[in-house]
C-alpha cells in the first residue's frame, strides 16, 4: 500500500470531489459537439469550475496555503512555505474533442522542492500519486520506469508546437532524429499524463518544450519517485521554470538528451 501523507489524502479528496463535475461536463461536452455554437465556452467553464473546486477544498482543509493554478495565477496565503501548484484541466483540447485523455493536476510545493504529487483522469479512474521518499503508485500499485536500454526499443512520447507557438521547424528536426533511431513517438495531448504513464513504464522517454510549471510539477515528482531522470533540455534541472523537459531511465536519459541537442545545434 502507498504511503499516504495527510496532505496527500487531502489532495486526493480533493480531486474526486472536482472530478465529479467534470464527468458530468464531459458528457455534456460530447454533445455540445453537434451545435453549431461549439462547446469551447462550455470548456472554459468547466475548467474554472473545477479550478474553484479545487480551490475550495484545499482552502478548507490547508488553510493558509497559497496557489499556483492555470486560471486565477498566484493566491498568496500567509503560510510563505507552502503553496499547491494545480492544472485543473490538463488536456483541454482532448476534452474539447470528447477524448477521454484528459487529468486533474496537484502538487504540494514545500520551501521550494515538490513533496506530493498526484494526477488523476477521472474517466479512466486512474490515480497517479507521489511522495518524495516513498515512491510513485497507480492507485495502489507501486511503479516503475521500464528497464530499456537502447533506442532502438524506446517508445517516446512528446508535445507538438501548435497554432501561435514557434517552435515548429526546431520540433521537426528533433522529431527526425528521434524517428530515425527509436521504434515509435506518441503525443496524447497531456503533459502530466505523458510523464506519470512514463512513471508506469508505458512510454521509455518523454520531451517537450514550452510548458507551464502546473503542467509537469506533479509528474516530475511521479517520474523520479519511479526511479526516473528528469532533467531540461540542456541537462540542467530547471525543467519547471524554462517549460522545456526531458524524461526518461537512467539508461535512456543522456541517450535522448545527446540526440535532442544535437538535433538542435544542425
Amino acid at each position: 500500500m502507498p504511503y499516504l501523507s495527510p496532505a496527500l489524502n487531502v489532495m486526493i479528496a480533493a480531486a474526486r470531489k472536482a472530478s465529479r463535475a467534470l464527468i458530468r461536463d464531459f458528457g455534456e461536452v460530447e454533445n455540445l459537439q453537434v451545435s453549431l455554437k461549439g462547446p469551447a465556452d462550455f470548456v472554459s467553464n468547466a475548467d474554472r469550475r473545477t479550478e474553484r473546486i479545487l480551490i475550495e477544498e484545499l482552502s478548507r482543509t490547508r488553510p493558509g496555503y497559497g496557489f499556483l493554478v492555470e486560471e486565477s495565477g498566484t493566491i498568496e496565503g500567509p503560510d510563505k512555505t507552502h503553496r499547491f501548484i494545480i492544472d485543473p484541466l490538463d488536456g483541454t483540447t482532448n476534452f474539447l474533442h470528447s477524448i477521454p485523455h484528459f487529468a486533474i493536476s496537484i502538487a504540494l510545493e514545500r520551501e521550494g522542492q515538490i513533496v506530493s504529487a498526484l494526477v488523476y483522469n477521472p474517466i479512466s479512474d486512474d490515480l497517479f500519486i507521489a511522495e518524495k521518499g516513498h515512491g510513485a503508485y497507480l492507485n495502489d500499485k507501486r511503479l516503475r520506469v521500464a528497464a530499456r536500454k537502447q533506442m532502438r526499443d524506446a517508445l517516446s512520447a512528446t508535445g507538438i508546437p501548435f497554432m501561435g507557438k514557434d517552435g515548429h521547424e526546431r520540433f521537426l528536426g528533433e522529431l527526425a532524429a528521434v524517428m530515425a533511431v527509436s521504434p515509435g513517438v506518441r503525443r496524447f495531448g497531456s503533459a502530466a499524463l505523458d510523464l506519470a504513464w512514463l512513471a508506469a513504464g508505458r512510454y521509455d522517454a518523454y520531451w517537450e518544450r514550452g510548458l507551464q510549471i502546473w503542467d509537469i510539477a506533479a509528474g516530475v515528482l511521479l517520474v523520479r519517485e519511479a526511479g526516473g531522470v528528469v532533467s531540461d533540455l540542456d541537462g540542467g534541472a530547471r525543467m519547471l521554470e524554462s517549460g522545456n523537459i526531458l524524461a526518461a531511465n537512467e539508461a535512456l536519459h543522456p541517450q535522448f538528451l545527446k540526440l535532442i541537442r544535437q538535433a538542435e545545434a544542425r
